[in-house]
């Protein structure tokens, strides 16, 4: 920069900064919220600001066009919701079987286990922004957001070389765990829905865990089975697991699966495995899916202005993969925190002791303090459903936890508690012992 630069007049530094100012793009769109991602925890935020008709203007960006049955969702709950409109089923008993004990039939009464499936929460979504009177959204399909960056009260990001800012944004794209963590699960599964005379050993009431299914050698599996009103079935093979599990080791199981309930060979399977023809009924659907099982932290704030939704911002049970309750509780306290114009950081999914039990119980699994099967059969055997349903759901209060511990295996949970505890400590001794040891390394290489 040259001397005649610095010491330039008022008005020849204005003309510097418009000069300045012509070689940076843009920002031609100004939003309120910006949605990133429009999955289960964008639609559900989408569906919370709708429902309260807010005074703003938002922005949904996606790379993928959600219109199809590409997910279904499950969760409990006693009373409507903003999602109930998109209820497709909904049942009052569940059962738990197999594994040498009786089969237990559970009855939820004043709860309902309920299912949704994707197209009917986008259509109930597009519904309620549509008969919104204020809340006004510009939808990005087919596109990224790139480069999301704050900058005081703006955030901005770019979609497909468009440059947009918001006041808030909200970011349920996958994303790694801020803390490492020791037990690193995945809740696999695969799931077809078939015509209820394909399946006839499954009746109505549906298998929330069957665990006459093939145990892996690390971990549990169970069978699930959802008799819904449309006279279909969605049955699944679910793995708690360390390990990955294959497309085809997922088909095989879940053959096996149908099996056990009577379909043998009447499910025609060319769809989803080529080549695997038989006679019969063919799924209607198909759902693959994995969620993390783990004690490693997930962040709920990537940025000032910036909140991660979703499995990226915690949503996840670390002991069980629930997801969809967490994501309504956030979206609805996303939207009101905005109306009144707090800042919309979404609460914590599940209280941090519950995180501390999700660790205990992960631990117990991974070094096989437990016996998977065993352990869940227990505790619903030994607990009112409601109780645990509203511990597994992350509502329950202090003395529930402790009726809960107090049902599970003592010597077993209380070893794993202890290493849960220690390991911390064990953690912060290993990195000393390494930064000791870095100096030492360090000079040996120099004099070599």
């Amino acid at each position: 920069m040259t001397a005649g630069m610095i010491g330039c007049s008022a008005s020849g530094r204005r003309d510097w900064a418009v000069a300045l100012a012509s070689y940076a793009p843009a920002v031609v769109q100004r939003y309120d919220v910006a949605v990133i991602g429009a999955g289960g925890a964008g639609q559900l935020l989408l569906l919370a600001l709708a429902c309260a008709d807010l005074d703003i203007r938002v922005a949904v960006v996606d790379p993928v066009t959600r219109t199809g049955h590409d997910r279904t969702w499950c969760w409990w709950g006693a009373g409507a919701g903003i999602a109930e409109a998109a209820v497709d089923s909904s049942w009052r008993h569940l059962r738990v079987a197999g594994g040498g004990s009786p089969e237990v039939v559970l009855d939820l009464d004043p709860l309902r286990y309920r299912l949704i499936r994707s197209p009917d929460l986008y259509r109930l979504v597009g519904e309620r922004v549509a008969a919104a009177r204020r809340l006004r959204v510009d939808r990005y399909e087919a596109a990224a957001a790139d480069d999301v960056r704050g900058a005081g009260e703006e955030v901005a990001f770019t979609v497909a070389g468009e440059a947009l800012s918001a006041s808030w944004v909200f970011d349920s794209r996958p994303a790694p765990p801020v803390s490492g963590g020791r037990v690193h699960w995945r809740q696999q599964f695969l799931g077809w829905v078939l015509p209820a005379q394909a399946v006839p050993d499954v009746g109505e009431v549906p298998f929330l865990m069957d665990f006459r299914t093939r145990q892996p050698t690390a971990g549990l599996s169970f069978g699930y089975c959802l008799p819904m009103r449309d006279r279909t079935v969605l049955v699944e093979y679910t793995e708690f697991s360390p390990e990955i599990m294959t497309d085809a080791a997922a088909t095989a199981a879940l053959l096996d699966y149908l099996r056990l309930l009577g379909v043998a060979g009447d499910v025609r399977i060319d769809a989803v495995a080529p080549g695997a023809v038989t006679p019969g009924a063919v799924p209607s659907h198909v759902e693959r899916g994995s969620i993390p099982m783990t004690d490693a932290r997930f962040a709920r704030r990537a940025g000032e202005r910036v909140f991660r939704l979703g499995t990226a911002g915690g949503a996840t049970r670390g002991s069980t993969g629930y997801t969809f309750a967490a994501m309504i509780r956030q979206a609805e306290a996303v939207a009101a925190a905005l109306a009144v114009g707090r800042v919309p950081a979404p609460p914590p999914a599940y209280p941090s002791r519950h995180r501390w039990m999700d660790a205990v119980m992960l631990r117990a699994l991974d070094d096989r303090l437990v016996d998977g099967p065993a352990f869940f059969r227990q505790l619903f055997r030994r607990q009112p459903i409601e109780r645990v349903l509203r511990f597994l759901d992350g509502a329950s209060t202090r003395g529930e936890d402790l009726a809960i511990m107090a049902s599970a295996p003592l010597p077993a949970m209380t070893r794993a508690a202890v290493l849960t505890a220690l390991a911390p400590w064990q953690s912060a001794a290993r990195n000393a012992r390494n930064a000791q040891a870095a100096p030492s390394s360090s000079r040996v290489s120099r004099r070599g």
